[in-house]
């Protein structure tokens, strides 16, 4: 729901907490903090809650983490009213889901849609931020909490005559609700990541011709998906106090565990039936089959060997097969996708494979994509290109701390967080799952749960104590960000041109990005530093009589 349109003399209003962006995060901190007694305002871009599941809407969309662990956990009775009816739950089924929540614990009411925040500034004085939307609204709040998602900015190539094709152009990011009917069309896919792989075949169905355009071959899994039964349901929904203990412990969120012993200390027939159990589960976790398939050059080998042979059991042209097994990165550096017989695509007569490595795209021109040797007619072109990851959706907001400082100029080189959570110059602003936090190496609902209840009771504390706030200090956020550094450079991850690294992005800085060392390694991280009093930040101000303190 909208709330009423500013008043006319323009003063904000007053909140205790704003929450930018309505999806998965968004959606429980506005639940945790008005359950806690904070008045709140949530400003979604979008027309309803979701996300990046109310943007994605591509044919073939699926999350790559198991539907029953992809789910909030922070209440009983909704773990078991509802009935997952996949595996893998697709894109309608998970936002089916989130507006359940939204409707079951009434927080459309603490929502404004179709509105996008543009500006947030701190009060140095009050220690409050002054919000401003792109349609005039203004609201004042002693905390900002942008959950943004670090999967949801758009990534859009730079492709010379982008603009003047005639036919048909969509960004899989921003796929049309009522669908696109691509049904006898010839149809061409620039990008082969997560959602290019999820989306090649359900095209190929539908297309007269399918033309895909790969810079980069990727490793992908398949998702192994069926529906879950009656029986299988309610086995899941007894063992749930389990399954999320094991998850809340693990790597990555999930209930399974790594093999005990390393990829090079067991037989080859050990280690072949590891992987193919694994192959078997489906999507991601394939990489986690060994404990030391990220750290050690020669076991993920022994990995990649494995993948490797698997594709090219499928694909029938051994030359298209090539082209689509990786060169350049370690299996898993990149994240693993998760598909439903991509590889296999490429054997129908009515899809072809451009490497634009061999081939780069010239321009785009009004009747298709010109690769220098040849010009491929289209009457449609989707662009499975991905996003500018992890900053992306920041950088599109004017967020001013002390000085006058920008959060984009503190982060001119990378950013710079504690923790994850709190940015020096910036009190009383705290992102979720965003760079400096394991992110999308993790199941991003409990990962979202864990921030937003530490946050809340960051908050509770600086309440309790009478303080107007909390930052994280300078000395914090440059040991954390040393910390992250020297955890990814322990491990391959760094080795790929990945958006874990913003490599996808022209003049984007360098830098890993994600908590590389486990789920549960940094949960027990901030238990550890809470327990500290929290350690690395500070409580600041005292309260005054008019600060409006929640009741």
């Amino acid at each position: 729901m909208n709330t009423p349109k500013p008043r006319a003399d323009r003063s904000p209003r007053i909140v205790d907490v704003v929450v930018v962006g309505a999806g998965i995060a968004g959606l429980y901190a506005l639940h945790r903090f008005h359950t806690d007694g904070w008045t709140v305002q949530g400003y979604e871009a979008g027309g309803g809650v979701g996300g990046v599941w109310y943007w994605n809407r591509y044919p073939g969309a699926r999350c790559d983490v198991e539907s029953i662990d992809y789910s909030y956990s922070f209440d009983e009775q909704l773990q078991q009213d509802w009935d997952w009816t996949e595996k893998y739950a697709t894109q309608p089924e998970i936002l089916r889901y989130l507006e359940h929540v939204a409707d079951r614990f009434d927080l459309l009411q603490h929502i404004r849609f179709n509105t996008r925040v543009v500006d947030l500034s701190l009060d140095e004085v009050s220690l409050r931020w002054r919000v401003r939307t792109d349609d005039g609204d203004e609201v004042e709040a002693r905390y900002c909490i942008t959950a943004l998602g670090p999967l949801s900015s758009a990534n859009v190539p730079e492709i010379p005559g982008l603009d003047s094709f005639t036919g048909s152009i969509h960004h899989t990011s921003a796929w049309p609700a009522e669908g696109v009917d691509l049904t006898g069309l010839r149809v061409g896919v620039i990008g082969t990541g997560s959602s290019g792989i999820q989306a090649i075949p359900r095209i190929a169905e539908q297309a007269e011709h399918l033309e895909v355009f790969q810079r980069s071959a990727n490793y992908s899994i398949p998702a192994g998906n069926h529906p879950i039964d009656d029986e299988t349901r309610a086995a899941y929904k007894a063992g749930y106090a389990q399954r999320r203990r094991l998850s809340m412990d693990s790597g990555g969120g999930s209930p399974h565990r790594a093999h005990p012993s390393s990829a090079l200390e067991v037989t080859e027939e050990e280690r072949c039936r590891a992987y193919e159990e694994r192959w078997r589960l489906g999507g991601v976790l394939f990489s986690k089959t060994f404990p030391d398939q990220l750290t050690d050059a020669a076991a993920n080998d022994t990995a990649r060997a494995f993948w490797e042979n698997k594709i090219r059991a499928v694909v029938d042209d051994p030359e298209v097969a090539g082209k689509l097994i990786p060169r350049d990165h370690p299996i898993g550096a990149k994240r693993i996708c998760t598909d439903d017989n991509y590889f296999q695509t490429f054997n129908r007569d009515n899809v072809h494979l451009v490497d634009l490595r061999e081939t780069p795209i010239a321009r785009i021109t009004r009747t298709g994509i010109d690769i220098g040797v040849r010009s491929i007619d289209l009457d449609a072109i989707v662009l499975a290109t991905g996003f500018d990851a992890m900053t992306g959706s920041l950088d599109r907001i004017n967020i001013v701390g002390r000085g006058g400082q920008t959060l984009k100029q503190a982060w001119d080189a990378g950013p710079r967080t504690y923790l994850g959570l709190g940015v020096n110059g910036f009190p009383n602003l705290f992102n979720l799952t965003g760079p400096g936090s394991p992110s999308v190496l993790a199941n991003m609902v409990l990962h979202s749960e864990l921030h937003v209840d530490w946050i809340a009771d960051a908050m509770a504390s600086a309440r309790r104590a009478g303080r107007q706030g909390i930052e994280a200090t300078g000395a914090a956020v440059d040991g954390w960000v040393d910390e992250c550094s020297r955890r990814a450079a322990e491990t391959l991850m760094p080795q790929a041109n990945s958006w874990y690294l913003g490599a996808n992005i022209p003049g984007k800085p360098r830098i890993f990005m994600p908590f590389v060392g486990g789920f549960g390694v940094y949960r027990d991280i901030l238990g550890d530093v809470a327990a500290d009093g929290y350690r690395g930040f500070e409580f600041l101000g005292t309260r005054a009589d008019d600060d409006h303190p929640a009741r």
